[in-house]
């Protein structure tokens, strides 16, 4: 086989050759933990102060020791929502949308179980949020909106900017938390500026070539959220455990990394993303693009092909060295369709045929002159199988799935 097109970064990135020599001396001759009091230990916690400093910088400058070390962003996220409630018991009611990631969705969903009051908007065809609807749900007794900055499979922008500022001006009180997980090095975020009502902020190292296993937790100044983790001083005792060392310095340089490389990202990964849609939807009819409308990520191309199934596009993709995937990897597993494309009322006939094919700076042309080539045969060589495909006549056989499957998306 070929080498590998690997078009899957919304699930996890290459750790970049940077990222990997920033780690090295922390994972061989600076092993010391940052805590103890040698001089060696301390040289390592003015590493891990310096990486502080540099994520810090990459949001504007906030005050670094607003920034939480974790493992990943579920641990982020499931710290904020969580350290959130039980710091703040006299309101039980929650705000977040019906397309969160997993690692928020669930945590959600746990809390309605043990009697909060969860407010679950949603979203229209092309995955946009209704402000007004968002305003309508805040209440007296609201607790905390948490509503992701862009979704990982269909790569759609959630205003959360304005969101948080509605927040902010009908009761300050309100704690707003995004997942920018996806976000993060693909757009700029400037904490002091148009995101400062953001009060909890989540992402994750490997989503932006760094390794799995790190995190981080923006926590505005004030914010009153009990600690997730318990059992040390650490992280100014507001998470608990030894700090990663080497994989914080891989963050912190992955973060300077994404910074320099923002341009390329907004044009360049763009244009690869709009041709591959444009070349696709030439060649493969009944092809839908899921959020087209929408503001999206630049890197981000979710695809419904009517009357196939995913999975069957995915091995076959495999087969030709392209990796993709058909929504987030943590609920690839399932053969539940995506919760994503149900909120969005894509079709009975598309919502299992998706594809997302999530793009990064280590992509090329041809790259995706390959994925032009081999995707459309993949299409029709699966569509010969469907029992609702003319394969003569290129187009779907008649019966009643075409009333559902015309209709807008």
């Amino acid at each position: 086989m070929s080498r590998i097109i690997y078009t899957d970064n919304n699930a996890t990135t290459a750790v970049a050759p940077e990222v990997f020599q920033a780690m090295v001396p922390y994972l061989t001759d600076a092993y010391f933990n940052p805590s103890s009091m040698y001089e060696p230990a301390r040289r390592v916690a003015d590493a891990l102060a310096a990486a502080r400093i540099a994520v810090a910088r990459a949001f504007g400058g906030v005050e670094p020791k607003q920034f939480l070390f974790t493992s990943g962003a579920t641990e982020s996220n499931n710290a904020a929502i969580v350290g959130t409630v039980r710091a703040n018991p006299n309101r039980r009611h929650i705000i977040t949308t019906q397309v969160e990631h997993p690692a928020v969705l669930e945590v959600c969903r746990d809390l309605e179980r043990q009697g909060y009051d969860v407010t679950w908007l949603g979203v229209d065809p092309q995955g946009n949020l209704d402000v007004a609807e968002f305003i309508r749900a805040l209440r007296p007794d609201t607790l905390l909106v948490t509503v992701m900055h862009a979704n990982n499979e269909t790569g759609v922008i959630f205003p959360v900017e304005e969101l948080a500022r509605i927040t902010k001006e009908t009761d300050p009180a309100i704690y707003f938390h995004t997942d920018a997980t996806q976000s993060v090095g693909k757009m700029p975020i400037d904490l002091t500026g148009e995101y400062r009502y953001i009060d909890l902020l989540s992402f994750s190292g490997h989503k932006l070539h760094a390794p799995k296993g790190v995190g981080v937790l923006y926590m505005q100044r004030g914010t009153r959220c009990r600690p997730y983790l318990i059992g040390g001083h650490q992280e100014e005792g507001r998470r608990a455990g030894t700090e990663n060392v080497s994989h914080i310095i891989g963050l912190a340089k992955a973060v300077e990394l994404a910074m320099e490389h923002l341009d390329e990202e907004t044009v360049r990964v763009r244009a690869m993303r709009d041709r591959l849609e444009s070349e696709l939807s030439v060649r493969i009819p009944w092809m839908q693009v899921n959020g087209a409308a929408a503001p999206r990520l630049p890197n981000t191309s979710n695809l419904s092909c009517h009357f196939i199934e995913g999975e069957g596009m995915l091995f076959q993709l495999s087969d030709r060295g392209i990796c993709a995937s058909s929504g987030s990897a943590c609920t690839s597993g399932s053969l539940e369709p995506s919760h994503v494309l149900m909120a969005l009322h894509v079709p009975f006939t598309a919502v299992h045929g998706s594809v997302r094919f999530s793009l990064s700076r280590y992509n090329t042309e041809a790259d995706i002159d390959h994925i032009v080539e081999v995707f459309p045969e993949i299409v029709a060589n699966l569509r010969r199988l469907s029992p609702y495909w003319d394969d003569a006549g290129n187009e779907p056989r008649p019966g009643p799935w075409l009333e559902e499957a015309a209709q807008p998306s």
